[in-house]
């Protein structure tokens, strides 16, 4: 009898669970459904669930109504300078804030980390005024300067992982006569590979999906990344909804490879960094 209470709590549970499942995928689900209707077959009521015909033309013109092979490059190219200096830099902060001992550090580290509560909306506009200052507005560098200098929950992660490293191995190495900078690089860095791919994962997918900053420093369409340039098939009277779903399916395939590739590394990067320190 209580086997098969058992059985049918998991049978509820794992119920629960896909539709919970059902749920989140099912706007993307509908975004690659209307990719394929024609106007007409998106509006109708009551709903047009599988399209009828398929329009694959939808894709061509979506790809020839909007530069997108240039924004691809510019979201692609923002992407990995961001992501490269983000791990370069928080690694070095973390390895700081966690191995290296100073007097204030864990003050100077919550500081650090209160500034993850500041609402984005506060610092908008006081960055736009520097940017305006510095001569950077429509230009590439306000999307990747700020974010390639500064992650505090990039740092914090980090931080965390390298907190369970063996303080013997780091002995153990400055008896070798490994100063600081080879320690970090040749003990710290190779250890702490499962959560830098995780980081990887996290940086990419935020950085390639940032729309507000483009916004609000871009207005040059050559300048434009993925994000921003769909947000073009919005007209002022009339929006294109069959290719701005096209063009949502499309930008978003590098997100999904990005993530089926590395998933194993998120899962393990998270799941070490929680239990570590």
């Amino acid at each position: 009898m209580k086997n098969k209470k058992i059985t049918v709590g998991k049978w509820c549970l794992h119920g629960l669970l896909a539709i919970g499942s059902f749920l989140m995928v099912f706007p993307f689900l509908w975004t690659i459904g209307s990719s394929l209707k024609n106007m007409t077959q998106i509006f109708a009521i009551p709903p047009v669930w599988f399209p009828n015909p398929i329009v694959w033309q939808n894709y061509l013109d979506s790809l020839q109504a909007m530069p997108f092979g240039r924004a691809y490059w510019n979201s692609f190219y923002i992407t990995i300078i961001v992501v490269v200096s983000q791990l370069f830099t928080g690694s070095m902060a973390a390895y700081a804030f966690a191995k290296l001992k100073f007097k204030g550090s864990e003050a100077l580290f919550l500081l650090f980390l209160a500034t993850m509560m500041i609402p984005k909306q506060v610092t908008m506009i006081p960055l736009y005024l520097i940017m305006d200052k510095l001569g950077w507005l429509n230009t590439h560098l306000p999307l990747i300067i700020p974010g390639a200098l500064f992650n505090a929950f990039a740092v914090f992660l980090l931080r965390q992982f390298i907190r369970g490293i063996p303080k013997e191995l780091e002995e153990a190495a400055v008896m070798d006569g490994a100063s600081i900078p080879r320690i970090y690089w040749s003990v710290i860095l190779p250890l702490i590979k499962p959560a830098l791919a995780a980081m990887t994962i996290f940086i990419f997918m935020g950085t390639y999906n940032n729309f507000m900053d483009a916004l609000i420093y871009l207005s040059t369409p050559e300048r434009f990344t993925v994000p921003l340039l769909l947000n073009n098939f919005k007209g002022l009277y009339v929006t294109n909804w069959s290719y701005m779903m096209a063009g949502a399916t499309i930008s978003v395939i590098p997100i999904i490879l990005v993530y089926l590739f590395a998933q194993r590394y998120i899962i393990e990067g998270i799941t070490l960094t929680g239990i570590k320190g």
